[in-house]
């Protein structure tokens, strides 16, 4: 699959995704704002390709007055989580404004997670050869992880599992999607991780 065709590929199904998403967006922004005072999106940070830092959309899960206090990874039991936050989180709807990220050309559909800065930097020379790809809202590392948050949870300290462990795990299947990306491999890993978050 060629760079065009794939660029292709994420216009068209974005598009058409936030069109038919677009009744569920503004349920869940009037439900967000229902359950607790603050803006609807929440916008971070994030490595994309060649080192490009980028905003990546998000719909807001924790409280406005949460800032930057915390841990940089959220766990299922998150104090700063609203109640809402945590349904959205546990069943990844607050990842759908990425659809605009893909869509705009900042991701794409499939592709590595992109990571905050402070864990870019820990990146080996070998490991940053991630980011020569744009990244993706999922990949093989997403649908392996995708109750991240309940594994967080059960750390003493968030932040250093998820370094520590998780991290050099996340990025050898990083390393797997680059090697076999394809128009097939891609429709593949969409359609898991739309079964694994319905299951």
């Amino acid at each position: 699959m060629t760079l065009f065709s794939k660029r292709i590929f994420d216009i068209f199904f974005s598009s058409v995704g936030l069109i038919l998403l677009s009744p569920a967006f503004l349920v869940i922004a009037i439900l967000i704002k229902i359950d607790s005072p603050g803006p609807v999106f929440y916008r971070q940070i994030r490595v994309g390709k060649d080192g490009e830092e980028f905003y990546i959309y998000k719909f807001r899960k924790m409280r406005d007055d949460a800032g930057s206090n915390g841990p940089n990874v959220t766990a299922i039991n998150d104090s700063r989580l609203t109640n809402f936050g945590s349904f959205l989180m546990k069943h990844k709807l607050d990842e759908l404004p990425q659809l605009w990220n893909v869509f705009i050309g900042d991701m794409s559909l499939v592709g590595p997670r992109p990571e905050l800065p402070c864990f870019v930097k820990l990146y080996t020379d070998q490991q940053m050869q991630i980011l020569k790809v744009k990244p993706g809202i999922t990949d093989f590392a997403a649908i392996s992880f995708i109750g991240e948050g309940e594994l967080l949870s059960k750390a003493d300290d968030p932040e250093k599992y998820y370094v520590e462990t998780l991290m050099e795990t996340k990025l050898d299947q990083n390393f797997r999607y680059i090697n076999e990306m394809s128009l097939k491999t891609d429709l593949k890993i969409i359609m898991t991780t739309l079964l694994k978050i319905l299951r």
